[in-house]
Formats: structure tokens, sequence, C-alpha cells
């Protein structure tokens, strides 16, 4: 049977909990630069009846997403593409920051744009920082165009921020071609969620401030994988054939809160 596929890059927290709810009765192709996580991650699908294949992929790398498309598309059509994989302040350099969650969303667009079944969709997990700082308007153009401007000469919270904004126009500006191939394609922005990579930002400088964020947030706490992988499944399914090149805010009310407190001002 040539079952329908979905695609999960990054198994981190978010990546697993959603190709554990979107996985079942198709064949799930998951991807990560860390291949013992892949492994793990697999068996841990598998013992729970799901089809699971695995591929290292290194997103800041154009070939190495390419070939992974190219699997995807051999192993039947391609309907659901979820791309979780990023990295924190507190994980890399701005430099490497940039590469994989500026660099790395552009190939899996552009690669995976390609490949994408008709009446597919696919989510790119963003960041409410996207939402707390600007691009300037050259830059936006820039990435409307699909030209990548130099966000790294700055710190590492400045860098990650940027290329979070930068990831809705880039969904946005992917969203065309997609939509010529009759597929979606949409951002989530989660906020603090709990995972691996929250709980290292926790750990850091930054942490102070996140709990305040979420302590004064309407929901008042933090998320969790499955609502993020909530949100994606509304993205990816058929309730949602009418939303394409949007971003999802998915942050407990983080951003309302502080802009209900602090009025953004144009720049």
């Amino acid at each position: 049977m040539n079952r329908e596929v979905l695609v999960v890059i990054g198994i981190g927290g978010m990546g697993l909990a959603i190709a554990r709810r979107q996985g079942t009765g198709k064949a799930v192709l998951l991807a990560d630069f860390d291949e013992s996580r892949l492994t793990t991650a697999a068996d841990t699908l598998r013992a729970e009846g799901q089809q699971v294949t695995t591929h290292r992929v290194d997103v800041s790398s154009a070939e190495s997403v390419a070939s992974l498309a190219k699997v995807a598309a051999s192993l039947g059509p391609v309907t659901q593409i979820a791309h979780t994989a990023g990295l924190s302040p507190a994980q890399a350099p701005a430099e490497t920051i940039v590469k994989v969650n500026l660099a790395g969303v552009a190939h899996v667009l552009a690669e995976f744009g390609g490949v994408v079944a008709p009446g597919g969709a696919g989510v790119i997990i963003s960041s409410m920082a996207g939402h707390m700082t600007r691009l300037t308007a050259e830059e936006e153009r820039a990435l409307a165009r699909g030209e990548l401007p130099a966000l790294g000469d700055s710190p590492p919270e400045a860098a990650y921020a940027r290329s979070k904004r930068a990831n809705h126009i880039q969904v946005q500006a992917a969203s065309v071609a997609w939509g010529q191939r009759g597929a979606r394609i949409n951002a989530i922005s989660p906020g603090v969620v709990s995972t691996p990579m929250s709980e290292a930002d926790l750990a850091s400088d930054h942490g102070t401030v996140m709990r305040t964020m979420i302590d004064t947030s309407p929901t008042g706490r933090i998320g969790t994988p499955d609502d993020i992988a909530a949100a994606a499944a509304f993205l990816l399914g058929p309730e949602s054939t009418f939303i394409t090149g949007s971003d999802l805010l998915v942050d407990g009310g983080v951003v309302a809160a502080m802009r209900s407190a602090q009025p953004i001002h144009s720049a």
C-alpha cells in the first residue's frame, strides 16, 4: 500500500508530539541532526505501532535537505511536513543560529515545495520572539524575493528573534509557490514550551525574563508539546484549507500581555 507520507524535521519535544499525533496510518519520515535522538524517537513510535523511516539531516545544508526531500518522495505522496528544527540563543552563537533558523527554513521551503503532493500542507515552527522584533523594510523585501539578509551580526538573542520574524516572511513568500502545487504552508509561533531546548533557556541568563513572561501571561502556565501538536494538526488538516501563508501565535497570551502593557511603536 502506498501510504501518505508525514515528514517531521527536528525530533525534539514538539517534533515527537507532532509525529505521534499525525503519524497513525502514514509512512512517517523522521529527520534530525542527532542520530542517537533519531534512533530513540523511531524506536518509541515503532513500539506504538507506527511505520517509521529515519534520515539524518543538516538543515543548514541545501544538499542535505534536498537529499531528505528525495527520500520523502520515494516513500509515497508527501502530504504533511512539519519543520521543528532550530537553535536557541542558549545553544549556539548568532552565526550558527542564522544558518539553522533562517537558511534552514529556506532550504526546507524550497525543497519540500518541490515534492509536496497536491492537497498537502506544511508547518514551520517559528517563535513568539518573531512577534517581538522587527526587520527593516529592505530585509523584508529581500526575504520576499527569496534572498537571505545577513542577520548574524548581532547578539544571539537578537539573531534568534530576527530569524524567527524572518520565518514569517519566508512562509508568506513560499505560500505562492506551494499554492501552484495545490499545497499550503503556514507557520506556528510557540511561546515558552516545556522541551529540552526551553529547559536550557530557562537555566540561562534569560531564564528570569522567561519566567516573568509566563507568570504574567493570561494563561499563567508553560506550554506543552501537545499544545503545539494540536495547532499543527489544525493547520495540516482539512479544517484549514483556506489558510496559507499565515502564522499562528500559540504562546498562552504572552505577546498580548506585553503589548497591552507596553504599546508597540512604529519603526
